[in-house]
């Protein structure tokens, strides 16, 4: 965001990416436009190709990623190295998990030791609070002390590598709730607010729930209660899914009652409210915000408006 007049004004942003032998799952090169930063795109079975690539010989942050084949949360790992290429060949030996990494470097020579351990070290604090991958780092690297100037431009770094990684599949760094849909506990006293899809409650049978729509589907916020009876009516797939989260510990047992441990990102709020009720709910109808409006009237009002 940029701020003109004392008003913030959303900037667009356009990222380029190539493909080294026109595959979407080959080695990509992906750079921000008027950004020093690039990154590189490589499937594990073709690490010996990075040698053609000098750009993954710089010093740099990388991202190792376990494949999507899982109903866990995937595996990742966040390292730093001087010729990153080179580390990464350790990697291939010692680490099992992963199928393809992410590296980024610069186009300059102005990354420096001690920026990709700043890097290293905000990189792993972010992932481990957007809480979308277990991360096979075993400590949390010690933050590298830089001037003020030094650890703005690594902040502006760290937010055009967010971009640039969420466009290449995968959202590591992206929070499933932004700051704008706080996820207070649900036992917290929610503030009157504006009807917003942002804050949306649910109660039924003695137990409620908060939720939120967002880009990426519907979002049962942390300290959210379930029913611990679930009729015949419910969904197969979503009564699966609960109890995926039950043995997980997404949904743990609280004195009796199950409550979200964490936020759950699911897909629609049909779903979610099914979960939540332990029978078949339309979303819809059943998520109002703290006045009592329906999330489907709000729905209704924003397309008669457009």
């Amino acid at each position: 965001k940029s701020c003109i007049k004392g008003e913030h004004v959303t900037i667009g942003k356009s990222i380029r990416v190539y493909l080294d032998d026109a595959t979407v799952t080959g080695i990509r090169y992906a750079e921000l436009v008027n950004w020093t930063g690039q990154a590189i795109v490589c499937p594990r079975n073709r690490l010996n190709e990075l040698k053609d690539w000098p750009e993954a010989s710089k010093p740099g942050i990388y991202f190792l990623f376990e494949g999507h084949f899982s109903d866990t949360k995937p595996l990742a790992y966040i390292g730093e190295s001087e010729d990153v290429a080179r580390r990464l060949t350790n990697h291939d030996r010692n680490k099992d998990f992963w199928s393809e990494v992410i590296i980024f470097t610069s186009k300059d020579s102005n990354l420096t030791k001690a920026h990709i351990k700043y890097l290293e070290s905000s990189l792993v604090n972010i992932s481990k609070n957007a809480n979308r991958y277990n991360l096979e780092n075993s400590n949390s690297p010690t933050e590298s002390s830089l001037p003020r100037a030094d650890s703005d431009a690594m902040k502006e770094f760290i937010e055009n590598m967010r971009m640039v990684i969420g466009v290449l599949g995968y959202s590591i760094l992206e929070p499933i709730l932004k700051s704008n849909y706080s996820s207070n506990n649900i036992d917290d006293i929610p503030e009157p607010i504006e009807d917003s899809l942002s804050n949306l409650f649910f109660s039924v049978n003695n137990i409620s729930a908060r939720g939120a729509v967002t880009d990426e589907g519907f979002v049962l916020k942390k300290g959210s209660q379930f029913s611990t009876d679930n009729t015949e009516s419910i969904p197969g797939k979503i009564l699966s899914i609960k109890n995926q989260y039950i043995t997980n510990g997404k949904i743990i047992n609280d004195n009796d009652t199950l409550v979200a441990s964490e936020d759950i990102l699911l897909s629609s709020a049909s779903y979610a409210a099914a979960m939540v009720a332990g029978t078949s709910r339309s979303g819809p109808q059943s998520w109002k915000t703290a006045s009592g409006k329906t999330m489907k009237k709000i729905e209704d009002e924003s397309l008669k408006n457009a």
